[in-house]
């Protein structure tokens, strides 16, 4: 039996350079319009249209969902922000209310000072004339 003999660098190098051309050839050999490869690049096409189709909506169902989710959060800060002029116009309201009351209740008592004092003058005058009375009666 033969031993096995390796190949030299050279060698390898030339079958190499050969399976190449001989790829290139068979490449090469192939007709152009073959319906086979215009079928197959036809196929690969439609799957690229397709994936290009679905990435598309993809795309669009995730601009669909981040716009309503920014429109909802948009909401809440306009609904947030009411609330708060809505809070804010109540305390306001409150309050002019609360001074209403505290001028209200100054001013009655004012008008209780005042009836006070003119029921005390009267009371006092009505003891004059009633002591000038006594006084003018004597005499």
């Amino acid at each position: 039996m033969a031993a096995f003999k390796e190949q030299t660098f050279s060698e390898r190098q030339r079958t190499a350079q050969d399976a190449k051309k001989a790829q290139l050839a068979a490449l090469l050999a192939k007709p152009k319009d073959d319906a086979e490869a215009q079928r197959r690049a036809a196929e690969r096409k439609a799957l690229a249209d397709a994936r290009d189709a679905r990435i598309a909506e993809r795309e669009r169902l995730k601009r669909e969902e981040r716009e309503r989710i920014e429109a909802e959060a948009r909401a809440a800060e306009e609904a947030r922000l009411a609330a708060i002029e809505a809070a804010r116009i109540a305390e306001e309201e409150r309050k002019a209310a609360e001074e209403a009351a505290k001028k209200e209740a100054k001013l009655a008592a004012a008008a209780r000072v005042i009836a006070d004092e003119a029921a005390r003058k009267a009371e006092r005058d009505a003891r004059y004339a009633a002591r000038k009375a006594r006084v003018m009666g004597k005499r």
